[in-house]
């Protein structure tokens, strides 16, 4: 492993310089340490470090940018999402941040985006606080002393979350930015403590990189069973895509983003970034005990001051609370981090609608419908201002972090899924028999029971029917799911409360859909 000098030196490199100390791929333990003497971070009951990033619960989205430069620019689909940055504010910013560094301690982590080592991306992260720093550990590929003999970043991010723009100088938005520069390969992140813009800068990277090359870049997770057959399951925030892929019966590969190549799929991380909200031991047994580990990181639980005991029912400071923990934490794990090409594609949604069927069996021609359009709901108290069940569209289920036009992505799949002959499903986590506040929500034991009819082959030897509005092939029966359930219209006391509902439902598909015509 390198020195500490050698890596200043390399920083230097970088612009990044005069700085104090260098603590370059500290140990778990020692980046514990550090946090808590630091005040950073607090210990919880059973070893997990908490971290409050208030007032930043969340991705400031609207301050993400992409600096427009010769060698990206007509790959990138601008617009509401890829919004462009002047090179000139980039590097003026980048000045200031550095010399804001100057005689400053930093904890450096050297690792890599990506288990296969074809597609492998070097990462360098430069961190101004520890916990930071161990999250970055804990969410990417470790790196072997070997390998840090010889590293050399292809993509940089700098963080200092004390930091803070000042928008009539610099052009952001507001005190927080995300700025990405791919000819720099450098994103510099500031006015935030939420840890997650540093996964998602990444993914965002590969996203860009990767198509490139061919590779369909994914926001989904993925799992192989018994038999070796990979699954893929898609979906936004809050669907089940952690939590229906952490499975006792099948080893996980990944919770979150992943790659599919000529060669088959494999995972850009080395962690797992679980929502933790109402956690419960019984529903998630496999995340509730990563959240009782020594190196796991906790963000916003609140927790009591006196017995360290946390609380995940607590949604005071926010709705998306989260935990990190290494990937090999878990015991039932590919190890390898890499699958064959998927046999089965899960589409999940949350529909606080009540209208989406708990699953359904998708053509070609729907699965690129469904992929496009990336439906889910929001509901009342997931976001400020939500007062009803609101539809959310999201392109390619992760419109955020998808920097080539939607196109590509959906062309990229279709050829993966025609080649290797995949069956792609869609999902219903969330309500059925009315829409939120009238119906219930999806029990997870039912969603599981017909992801594994799904995965064995036994839903392909029952009957299907054809609902009316979307045109999905819907199962008349599933072990261990009751038959009165699986087509959504039964389960609501008002059928023509339904059809009200579900021509609503297809009506914002339609609007939405205008913009891929």
């Amino acid at each position: 492993m390198k020195t500490n000098e050698e890596i200043k030196e390399s920083l230097n490199g970088q612009g990044i310089s005069h700085l104090n100390e260098v603590f370059y791929n500290l140990s778990r333990a020692e980046l514990y340490e550090h946090a808590i003497s630091n005040a950073e971070a607090e210990l919880t009951e059973h070893g997990a470090l908490l971290a409050i990033t208030v007032p930043h619960t969340g991705r400031s989205a609207n301050d993400k940018f992409l600096v427009e430069e010769s060698t990206s620019k007509e790959h990138v689909w601008w617009g509401k999402v890829n919004k462009p940055f002047p090179q000139e504010c980039f590097n003026a910013l980048k000045a200031r941040m550095t010399a804001y560094l100057q005689g400053s301690d930093v904890y450096v982590q050297d690792c890599f985006a990506g288990a296969d080592a074809e597609y492998a991306l070097p990462v360098r992260v430069v961190n101004q606080y520890a916990w930071h720093n161990l999250f970055a550990q804990n969410m990417f590929i470790q790196a072997n002393k070997t390998q840090l003999e010889s590293f050399e970043p292809g993509f940089t991010i700098l963080h200092c979350p004390d930091f803070k723009a000042n928008p009539e100088i610099d052009g952001t938005r507001s005190e927080t930015f995300i700025l990405m520069d791919f000819s720099q390969k450098l994103v510099l992140i500031g006015g935030t403590h939420y840890a997650g813009e540093i996964k998602k800068s990444i993914f965002t990277a590969l996203n860009y990189f990767m198509p490139l090359r061919g590779v369909m870049s994914m926001h989904c997770s993925a799992n192989i069973g018994n038999q070796g057959d990979t699954a893929l399951f898609f979906g936004l925030s809050g669907t089940g895509k952690t939590t229906l892929s952490t499975d006792p019966e099948r080893a996980l590969i990944g919770d979150d983003e992943h790659g599919w190549s000529d060669k088959g799929t494999f995972n850009y991380e080395g962690g797992c970034y679980a929502k933790v909200i109402n956690l419960s031991q019984e529903a998630e047994p496999i995340i509730f005990e990563m959240t009782r580990t020594f190196g796991t990181i906790l963000e916003n639980v609140p927790m009591d001051a006196e017995s360290r005991k946390v609380d995940f029912f607590d949604d005071s400071i926010t709705e998306n609370t989260r935990a990190s923990y290494p990937r090999d934490f878990i015991n039932n794990i590919v190890t390898d981090n890499k699958g064959g090409h998927p046999k089965n594609i899960f589409f999940l949604t949350c529909d606080a609608f009540g209208v989406m069927p708990p699953i359904a069996k998708l053509t070609p021609e729907q699965a690129m419908f469904h992929f496009l359009s990336g439906y889910t709901a929001k509901v009342a108290g997931t976001e400020r201002g939500v007062k009803e069940p609101t539809a959310t569209f999201s392109t390619c289920f992760g419109a955020p972090f998808m920097v080539h036009h939607p196109k590509v992505y959906a062309e990229l799949l279709r050829d993966k899924i025609n080649a290797h002959g995949a069956q792609v499903w869609l999902v219903n986590t969330g309500w059925s028999g009315g829409e939120y506040g009238v119906g219930k929500r999806m029990k997870i034991a039912y969603t599981r029971a017909l992801l594994r009819a799904a995965l064995t082959g036994e839903l392909h030897n029952v009957e299907f029917v054809t609902e009316e509005y979307f045109g999905l092939h819907i199962p008349k029966e599933c072990p261990d799911v009751p038959a009165e359930i699986l087509n959504p219209k039964n389960t609501w006391s008002d059928p023509s409360a339904y059809d009200t509902k579900a021509k609503h439902l297809v009506g914002l598909f339609e609007n939405n859909y205008q913009q891929f015509a």
